[in-house]
């Protein structure tokens, strides 16, 4: 798709998914009249960014004034950034606010795979979208069939080597970036040293994961996919500190509740470096709620697959809750999650979850699909250089078209 030059667009650019998306996204900006800056914040920034650009080297306190001066010396429009609780964006979106600037915040997709989030406001637990179902249906009456695109080709082995290249710089750099301090917790060698463990009992785990599902074909359950403790999800649009404390509030939930009959099939999170030891855990929270007999646990497995033949899934606020939606399953958020809506997830108490489960209403959910597709999902992804690609189409088809909206109304703008 062509674009036609819109000018005095200049857009800032701070931290984005490791790689080279956020890059290819300003050179295409660049081709259209735009001007274009970057804030790199650590060696991992620099190393994703081949251009020129800033390099700040200050502390957190020093941050919130220097945004400002720079959102103003350099008369920037637009700031566009991944992830909207990271500290030092966080100071950065209020800033641009307080200066009118339109800020874009990246995510990985609300619906997956095949899309990416971009939202004007704010992304999960921050976004700006209602909780009405009355208003997605009425707004989906004017919005066309969801479109039916190929699937977009992806690869583990290219989001890893991403990462490592992203998060070794940032190790390597430190002495140059002495303030920085990483929105992730953990040591990158140690999770290094979980991901080559991973990779070498991944068969095994497979093979696991197919016993289970085997013998839970003829057995009710309910399914619990796990999160990242470490993702802001759980730190910051949830009551948990950690995914411990979710696994021990659920658990304890299904030993009051939960029919005899039942099973409830704990599956972890495909990202997890595998650090935390989580059958170990499950095990000794499973005896201490007595139900160490009904609780099964798997590192692999179909996601997909399991939520459609689930009774119900219990999830704090992960994506994964649209596969059980888009199957009909009910489904219980335990945290702020922009799919906790009346309609679609269950409103009430988890300990009649397991008894008295809220089906998801069919046509809410397909108005809050169209809804997310028009106002905040973009087609593309970062595991392929083609995904990439479509992805730096999409986004850009995405900013400049809000922008093209705003200034046909509001000439007086430009």
């Amino acid at each position: 798709m062509k674009f036609q030059p819109i000018p005095q667009r200049n857009f800032l650019f701070l931290q984005g998914p490791p790689g080279p998306f956020f890059w290819q996204l300003s050179e295409r900006l660049r081709g259209l009249g735009s001007s274009v800056c970057r804030i790199n914040l650590n060696g991992g920034d620099a190393a994703d960014w081949p251009g020129d650009a800033v390099n700040y080297r200050g502390g957190q306190k020093r941050w919130t004034l220097f945004i400002d001066r720079f959102l103003c010396d350099h008369a920037i429009t637009d700031v566009v950034l991944f992830g909207d609780c990271r500290p030092l964006h966080m100071a950065a979106h209020c800033m641009a606010q307080l200066r009118k600037i339109d800020v874009h915040v990246f995510e990985e997709g609300y619906i997956r795979p095949d899309w990416l989030t971009l939202e004007p406001s704010g992304v999960n637990g921050n976004s700006s979208l209602p909780r009405d179902p009355d208003w997605y249906i009425e707004q989906a009456r004017v919005l066309p069939p969801l479109p039916q695109w190929p699937p977009i080709t992806a690869s583990f082995n290219r989001r890893a080597r991403d990462a490592y290249r992203y998060y070794s710089r940032v190790w390597l750099t430190k002495p140059f970036y002495p303030f920085y301090n990483s929105h992730r917790k953990g040591s990158l060698f140690l999770e290094g040293l979980g991901w080559l463990r991973k990779f070498a009992v991944k068969k095994r785990e497979a093979a696991k994961a197919d016993a289970v599902s085997q013998k839970l074909k003829n057995t009710p359950y309910f399914l619990f996919p796990l999160q990242l403790s470490t993702d802001y999800q759980i730190r910051a649009h949830s009551p948990f500190l950690h995914m411990e404390e979710a696994i021990e509030y659920v658990l304890f939930s299904f030993a009051r509740r939960a029919p005899e009959a039942t099973r409830l099939l704990i599956k972890e999170h495909p990202l997890d470096a595998g650090l935390t030891g989580w059958s170990s855990r499950i095990r000794a929270i499973s005896r201490k709620a007595g139900v160490s007999d009904r609780i099964l646990h798997i590192a692999g497995g179909n996601l997909e697959t399991l939520a459609a033949g689930a009774l119900g899934m219990v999830t704090v606020n992960s994506t994964s809750a649209t596969l059980a939606l888009q199957a009909g399953i009910p489904t219980m958020a335990l945290g702020k999650a922009i799919y906790a809506i009346n309609g679609l997830t269950h409103q009430g108490k988890l300990d009649d979850f397991w008894v008295r489960p809220q089906t998801p209403n069919a046509e809410v959910y397909e108005a809050f699909r169209r809804v997310l597709y028009d106002r905040c999902l973009i087609y593309g992804g970062l595991a392929s250089e083609s995904a990439t690609q479509t992805l730096v189409e999409s986004a850009v088809e995405r900013l400049m078209g809000l922008r093209l909206s705003r200034w046909t109304t509001c000439p007086s703008d430009v």
